[in-house]
């Protein structure tokens, strides 16, 4: 087992060769100046032997949205070891010192992009998000969009683009709050060009982030605000049909863009994504909107945390002033559920609903009780258009 620590700068030359090797890419030195600044925003942890790094963890904060609510997150990325030191441990301790901080911190959430989703499993990550991913032959996507307005190619004016994403991303669960740093590192590189669309009242109602190679148009996001927005940006991908023959979209997992085409019939696949965690039960529970239900009768919610064993417990929702909210008292009529920490990650942010998981004989306990959790829990996809 190795030594775990906070890295520094001092470390950082040693973080990207791993990271090198681990991911199989190779940077220049304006890349890897680039990344070391993103590191100055993460905390990092290492494992290290006689002194040299075995193995390494990127904790990014970033809030999230969860029903509209601002929530406080830590991104896991970019975990990796050398082979000499793989399946000793190392990984498992760096993820449990990561949660510790996380819970110090006020992080009450977690998301992670997974290698495996089974390692992941054990340590109380679980599938949060998935994504829809379209590849459009350009001759199926023309039609008569008749939008309303236009399109201008534009700089990268990120006051412009936040302001459209945020109103876009409001009816899903679990994206990030971007800032500045995030919009200029992850997501405006070189080869990205951009568009918005406004209307004819010179409103932006939408925006893409795209690059077009080798006859294919990568749309590497795409946001609006109105279906105008959405028919004035798909006319636009559909003006590059004599430089690309089909287009490749990502999109939340229930878009309907087929429904709006002549010939729907193209490839389209729903691919699992990220995962998510619930780092401290408690401080979500507080946090989290709860839907009013009228004759709510209280509920206990036995959770079981095989990996950060302090989230094991009984968390009770109860009705006080009209609202259902999270006590801490111990309430012996309560109808029980039974679940782990990760079904109930998955319940609270609305990828899977407590009803699925219940018919799945993933979840037990009282049928009311279930179908009042249903009620009360707000149902939004989820979706999160971001990597790290």
């Amino acid at each position: 087992m190795g030594e775990i620590e906070k890295l520094h700068k001092s470390d950082y030359n040693e973080v990207l060769e791993l990271s090198e090797f681990a991911f199989q890419y190779q940077l220049t030195e304006e890349e890897k100046d680039s990344k070391k600044q993103e590191m100055d925003r993460m905390h990092l942890w290492g494992a290290k032997v006689e002194g040299e790094l075995a193995a390494k963890l990127h904790m990014i904060p970033l809030p999230v949205y969860v029903n509209g609510r601002r929530i406080e997150m830590g991104g896991i990325a970019s975990v990796a070891s050398w082979p000499e030191y793989r399946r000793n441990g190392m990984v498992k301790q760096l993820l449990y010192e990561a949660l510790t901080f996380m819970k110090k911190s006020g992080q009450v959430l977690s998301y992670l992009h997974p290698f495996s989703v089974p390692f992941y499993r054990k340590y109380g990550w679980e599938l949060a998000f998935s994504h829809k991913e379209y590849t459009i032959p350009m001759d199926q996507l023309k039609r008569n969009w008749g939008g309303e307005g236009y399109v201008r190619r534009k700089g990268k004016e990120i006051t412009l683009l936040q302001s459209i994403y945020t109103d876009f991303i409001a009816p899903y669960n679990g994206a990030l709050v971007r800032d500045s740093k995030w919009w200029e590192h992850r997501l405006l590189k070189k080869e990205t060009r951009v568009a918005v669309c406004y209307s004819h009242q010179n409103e932006p109602e939408g925006y893409i982030l795209f690059h077009v190679k080798d006859h294919v148009m990568k749309v590497e996001e795409i946001a609006y605000t109105t279906i105008n927005g959405q028919h004035l940006l798909m006319e636009f991908i559909t003006n590059h049909d004599s430089m690309a023959k089909e287009v490749k979209i990502t999109v939340p997992e229930n878009d309907h863009l087929p429904w709006l085409l002549n010939e729907p019939r193209f490839e389209q696949q729903v691919n699992p994504y990220f995962m998510a965690r619930i780092v401290d039960v408690t401080s979500f529970l507080k946090l989290f909107p709860f839907h009013n239900l009228i004759d709510f009768q209280s509920i206990a919610i036995h959770v079981e945390d095989d990996f950060f064993r302090e989230n094991s417990g009984v968390y009770y929702l109860v009705e006080k002033d009209g609202e259902i909210q999270f006590s801490d008292k111990t309430n012996s009529g309560a109808s029980s559920i039974y679940c782990t920490v990760q079904q109930l990650a998955s319940m609270l942010l609305s990828y899977a609903r407590p009803m699925q998981l219940m018919e799945m004989g993933l979840i037990k306990g009282d049928k009311h009780a279930i179908q009042q959790l249903e009620q009360v829990i707000p149902n939004k996809q989820t979706y999160l258009p971001d990597f790290f």
